[in-house]
This record gives structure tokens, sequence and C-alpha cells, in this order.
């Protein structure tokens, strides 16, 4: 199991709080709510084997499409 802990900014109110990353389960994706503002916060997570590294993509998931 690889559990990671990370320091996020929140996108909505730039508020900064700890995250448990759990990488053993491969690419996720799912949301978390902000400890401050309590929006949610959209987390992709992929893992790449070959290179060794987990890269975290954090939004606000409000972006509208036209």
């Amino acid at each position: 199991m690889r559990i990671m802990n990370k320091v996020i900014a929140c996108p909505h109110c730039g508020h900064h709080q700890h995250i448990s990353i759990d990488a053993s389960s491969g690419d996720q994706e799912y949301y978390d709510d902000c400890r401050i503002c309590c929006n949610p916060i959209h987390l992709r997570l992929h893992v790449d084997d070959a290179r060794r590294t987990i890269e975290i993509y954090i939004d606000s998931d409000d972006e509208q499409i036209y």
C-alpha cells in the first residue's frame, strides 16, 4: 500500500490542508470537501509505474463549458 500525505491549497478559498493519498489502486478521481469553505475539491490522481511518479491534479470543478 502506497499512502502519502500531501499539503494542498483549496482552489476556492486558498486554505492549505493536509490530505492522505492511497496510490495502491492506480489512477483515481474523487471529491473532497474543503475543511474551511466546505466547497468540493476535485482531485485526480495519475500513477505512472514506469517512471515511478504520482501526479495530482486539483481543481474547483466549477468551470463552465459553452
